[in-house]
């Protein structure tokens, strides 16, 4: 019996053991298959026009010159901040708060300071009616420290009732004041 168990193993060890490629090559082929199927590629976000400089490149026409309506938005007083569910009381530093009504804006638009942006409207009313037919005016806003989004979109509001339809904006200042 000894004898037969050693003439088996020896038979074992004699053949010839193959790995099998092709099962492996087709798992291989479906994996990646099934991940380019799958893959979404990132679309660019935020694609923005660029108003390129027409005195370089394919037209070498030199630029006109734009004039351009800046609104500069500051803050002359802060305010206090309020608890919203009782604006008699401060804020107490944690959770929402609301800018009490003794907050002040300062709009300067040229020369002109404004206090409302009602009154912001109305100038750029003044301003779109006063620019030539057919000539587009880009209007610039630049909310300096302090000021909150509802505030500049307020601007915004009224620079899009006046008909501006290029609208940039600008980043605020470094430090406040400035």
């Amino acid at each position: 019996m000894a004898k037969r168990k050693n003439m088996a193993l020896e038979q074992i060890a004699k053949e010839k053991y193959e790995l099998q490629m092709t099962p492996m090559i087709d798992v291989t082929f479906l994996l990646l298959i099934f991940f380019m199927c799958t893959i979404k590629f990132k679309v660019l976000e935020g694609k923005l026009a660029a108003y390129l400089p027409k005195d370089v490149g394919v037209n070498p026409q030199p630029a006109e010159p734009r004039d351009k309506i800046d609104v500069v938005l500051q803050v002359i007083n802060e305010g206090t901040k309020v608890d919203p569910k009782d604006r008699s009381k401060p804020y107490s530093g944690t959770g929402r708060f609301v800018l009490s009504s003794d907050r002040r804006i300062q709009y300067s638009i040229g020369p002109s300071v404004l206090q409302t942006p009602e009154e912001v409207r109305r100038k750029l009313v003044d301003l779109a009616n006063s620019m030539p037919e057919g000539i587009e005016t880009p209007v610039t806003l630049e909310p300096k420290t302090g000021i909150v989004n509802i505030e500049v979109i307020a601007v915004l509001d009224a620079a899009l009732a006046a008909n501006f339809t290029e609208v940039t904006f600008k980043g605020a200042g470094g430090g406040a004041g400035k």
